[in-house]
């Protein structure tokens, strides 16, 4: 009997929120995106509206909905979305990963973040085959 172990490749849950906010990139202060489509206490999706770059830095100002706390955070481009795949959301989006947010943000966010669903998956999971071939060999 074969086991394949799936690759974990995310620190956090995302989960499927969209909101609006305002990411601007931190060398001209430009607005470059004002739509979030989902959130993690790490990270978030962003519909952008100018051209960014993977590892610029960006500033995010949000405020999750039903609550009235607003969060102000460093954070980088991690990826960006160039719509070419079918199952990309939107033309163009960005991964921004959280720099500077501290634990007590982070617990809100998860704590508010706690029972929405995450986005549906638009890709089959990964395999992590050499973790698949050591757990086939203790077998």
């Amino acid at each position: 009997m074969t086991t394949l172990v799936f690759a974990s490749e995310r620190r956090a849950v995302r989960r499927a929120l969209r909101f609006h906010c305002q990411v601007v990139r931190e060398h001209d202060f430009r607005l470059v995106g004002h739509r979030a489509l989902d959130v993690s206490p790490e990270g978030m999706l962003v519909m952008l509206d100018d051209r960014v770059l993977t590892g610029e830095e960006v500033l995010v100002t949000f405020r999750l909905p039903k609550t009235r706390r607003w969060f102000d955070v460093q954070a980088t481009v991690a990826r960006v979305v160039h719509g070419r795949r079918p199952t990309d959301r939107g033309r163009r989006c960005a991964g921004i990963s959280f720099d500077a947010l501290d634990e007590d943000d982070r617990r809100r966010i998860r704590s508010t973040l706690h029972g929405v669903p995450p986005p549906l998956p638009a890709r089959e999971r990964r395999v992590d085959y050499a973790a698949s071939v050591a757990l086939a060999a203790l077998q």
